[in-house]
């Protein structure tokens, strides 16, 4: 039987996941809340558990209600003119039944506060199965709307849940982005099991020359292989002792992937991919002084690519930086430099924007040749 992790305190490694789930979606909510082609918003939490730890501290559903409200309650000013939904689901009876408690606490106790009438946001807890759910009919016509926007928090116990199938249907949606949780210890493991080959295809998870802490990185490169190149799929590993836990964050479009990004590289300064050092950078005297490896890395292979004629404009270089996990503003910076140092040319809109690169194709594209 799966842990119960309400029943006790929240651990580090589990604050540190549900911070990175808040801020993910705090990035996300305000983008579809105030898009006038999205006419309604839905958050689904599937694996909802009854909403906080034994000593009160939010868990995902409460953590998700708090960051809709933004500071002072600006979002739900916002929100009176848009519908804004919450799907949560547990399938345990007696954490459902404490789930629906604890929401019912905390919407009184927001109203009590901010001295307000009824919340503008409606919610419903349901009790089901994730593949029950998953699967009714009314949840996969939301999910299929273009005009609803969607995130998905899929908390999963393990990894059985989000198989190959199911990752593959998710991908599919249009205005839906998802982050899940998943055991990548576990996988590592028991890769040979055949309970896990039930779900995943191990023979293209290649763990042979990576580090056990690498493993979640394999994960979600095997996921990324998926989801197919013109999908977003970012990553964040969660060491707890000496097992490797880990977040994947999936999205069609580009800004999804630069809030997304945003979020990770304000957890770990680094590397943007985990809660411990994970590429052995320089630490103690040097701290701060040393340029992360991972950026030092990338940006070389970006120098390299732009000066063999490979990356030819602003929109070839943040689809590169963004693809290999680090926030588009650092192919501006190579760009700058190179510029500076007289190797390259720019043409066209000579702007160094590097957010909302999505409406780049409007105007603000630039070319880049060699000097």
């Amino acid at each position: 039987m799966a842990k119960d992790m309400n029943s006790e305190a929240f651990d580090e490694a589990t604050k540190t996941k549900l911070e990175i789930f808040g801020d993910s979606f705090k990035e996300w909510f305000p983008v579809f809340l105030h898009d006038r082609f999205t006419e309604s918003v839905v958050i689904f939490d599937f694996f909802a558990g009854s909403g906080t730890d034994v000593n009160g501290e939010h868990g995902s559903p409460l953590t998700l209600l708090k960051n809709a409200k933004g500071d002072d309650g600006k979002y739900c000013r916002v929100a009176k003119d848009k519908s804004v939904h919450f799907i949560f689901n547990e399938a345990l009876k007696h954490k459902s039944e404490a789930l629906v408690d604890n929401i019912k606490n905390y919407i009184c106790d927001c109203q009590n506060k901010a001295e307000c009438g009824n919340c503008v946001y409606s919610y419903e807890v349901q009790q089901e199965e994730f593949a029950n759910l998953f699967n009714n009919q009314g949840v996969q016509n939301i999910l299929e709307n273009r005009k609803i926007g969607k995130f998905l928090l899929l908390d999963q116990y393990g990894f059985k849940e989000i198989n190959n199938e199911t990752f593959k249907k998710l991908t599919t949606y249009p205005k839906t982005d998802f982050v899940f949780f998943i055991s990548s210890s576990n996988i590592k493991r028991f890769k040979e099991h055949e309970y896990v080959k039930k779900y995943l295809e191990t023979e293209n998870l290649d763990f042979d020359d990576a580090e056990p802490k690498e493993c979640h990185r394999v994960i979600a490169k095997y996921f990324k292989q998926l989801a197919g190149d013109k999908y977003y799929v970012h990553h964040f590993t969660i060491k707890k002792g000496t097992n490797y836990w880990g977040l994947i964050f999936c999205t069609a479009h580009s800004y999804g992937m630069e809030k997304f990004l945003k979020t990770c590289w304000k957890h770990d300064i680094s590397s943007g991919e985990a809660n411990f050092n994970i590429n052995n950078d320089l630490g103690g005297l040097f701290a701060g002084i040393e340029p992360p490896k991972k950026k030092v890395e990338i940006e070389n292979e970006v120098q390299k690519l732009i000066l063999e004629g490979t990356i030819t404009s602003n929109i070839d270089g943040f689809e590169f930086v963004m693809q290999n996990g680090c926030e588009p503003k650092l192919f501006s910076e190579v760009v700058k430099r190179l510029e500076k140092e007289g190797k390259i040319v720019r043409s066209g809109n000579l702007n160094y924007s590097s957010t909302n690169i999505h409406k780049l194709q409007k105007g603000k594209v630039y070319e880049i040749s060699l000097k």
